[in-house]
């Protein structure tokens, strides 16, 4: 199927690897001018290679989600090098595994900027250029957990869940825009945090981390983790025209895993 997004560009915050890289590649395949932000320049450029020995146009931009200077830095490049922005993946890592009691005002705030708040101001940059032309994606990735929140990422469910309040929001406000704002909420996906978690797991519970990865897939209903192929497939469809009727909406890309309707 031809989604129709040979010519577009996109900038995807957390594209060196994991999920970012997975919806990265994906738009890349189609044909999309993909610009990855990310810290690791090493990740970017191993990410970048790969990109392009398939065929695709990528350009990776070192940047720090928790340092706002070198994200608009980082915006500022990928316009001047492949104009603006149509399609916006907002991306962000999580905070270490913990629940809600006793966290410090500072985790609280340090987390807040790097998780939320900049999201939204790389949301506002990109904007503009979006209006003008009648015409943009604005794609957010949270997590399951947010709707069947978790004790042991307790920060991560709480402040993923005020980006929901603000996509639907913001979603209304540029619909007429020809922009749509959908936010994906992985399941448990094959990414190096999914290993991360499982470690932390394992570390409670007393057992090894290859099994707490067996029991976390065995509590899926398809039996096994997601893949972030399969992710950026999803991803990819609703940043294209194929889309535009889909906007405001929680997409579940988790194999069944929330039970909740």
């Amino acid at each position: 199927m031809d989604l129709k997004l040979s010519g577009k560009t996109a900038l995807i915050l957390g594209g060196s690897k994991g999920i970012g890289k997975g919806i990265a590649t994906a738009l890349a395949a189609e044909g999309v001018a993909v610009a990855l932000v990310a810290r690791d320049q090493q990740s970017l450029e191993r990410a970048v290679s790969e990109i392009e020995s398939r065929g695709g146009k990528a350009i990776g931009l070192a940047a720090d989600l928790g340092n706002w200077p070198t994200i608009e830095n980082a915006v500022a490049t990928a316009r001047k090098q492949l104009g603006p922005i149509d399609i916006l993946l907002n991306n962000s890592g999580g905070p270490p595994p913990s629940g809600v009691i006793g966290v410090s005002p500072e985790v609280w705030e340090t987390q807040f900027r790097t998780m939320v708040l900049s999201l939204f101001r790389v949301t506002e940059l990109v904007l503009p250029d979006m209006r003008a032309r009648k015409w943009g994606r604005i794609l957010n990735v949270t997590s399951h957990i947010v709707v069947e929140p978790i004790v042991m990422i307790g920060i991560s469910s709480t402040l993923r869940s005020a980006i929901h309040g603000w996509a639907k929001t913001l979603a209304t406000e540029v619909a007429r825009d020809g922009i749509t704002v959908n936010t994906l909420l992985p399941g448990v996906i094959a990414t190096d945090r999914a290993v991360r978690l499982a470690g932390a797991t394992a570390q409670r519970q007393g057992i090894s981390v290859d099994e707490a990865l067996k029991r976390t897939a065995q509590a899926v209903p398809v039996g096994r983790y997601g893949t972030t192929e399969e992710f950026g497939a999803v991803a990819a469809f609703l940043a294209s025209p194929l889309a535009a009727y889909v906007t405001g909406s929680l997409i579940r890309i988790d194999g069944g895993m929330m039970r909740s309707v």
